[in-house]
């Protein structure tokens, strides 16, 4: 068996879809005998996990499962090793690097309540 991480993408839409395309990319852990086997998969994850329901406002909200967009053998498992990478480009770059610090910080503080409270 072989471990396989997949690219998963849906894309969500929300009432009657006038708005800004929005898409959901999932990087999912895939175990299969071989690069077939983990793409067929990943597939059955991303169909079985579609999902319609109603928002807070009754709107319906469908989350529609469109393909496989990447897979790729986890040949090695080394500290450290890359796993993904997006660049994007924002129109708030100050904004965009605060969030991501408040981000860190609020994992941070995660990991060392729960560190302390497993001791």
């Amino acid at each position: 068996m072989k471990w396989y991480l997949a690219k998963i993408i849906y894309r969500i839409i929300c009432g009657d879809g006038e708005h800004t395309p929005q898409f959901d990319e999932q990087l999912r852990l895939v175990a299969a005998e071989d690069d077939l086997h983990a793409f067929q998969k990943a597939r059955l994850i991303g169909e079985r996990e579609e999902d319609s329901f109603l928002n807070h406002i009754a709107k319906p909200v469908q989350w529609k499962f469109i393909d496989v967009a990447e897979l790729h053998p986890l040949n090695n498992l080394i500290d450290g090793a890359e796993m993904y990478s997006r660049i994007c480009e924002e129109d708030n770059p100050d904004m965009y690097i605060r969030t991501t610090h408040l981000r860190a910080n609020h994992l941070l503080e995660s990991s060392v309540n729960r560190t302390f409270r497993l001791n």
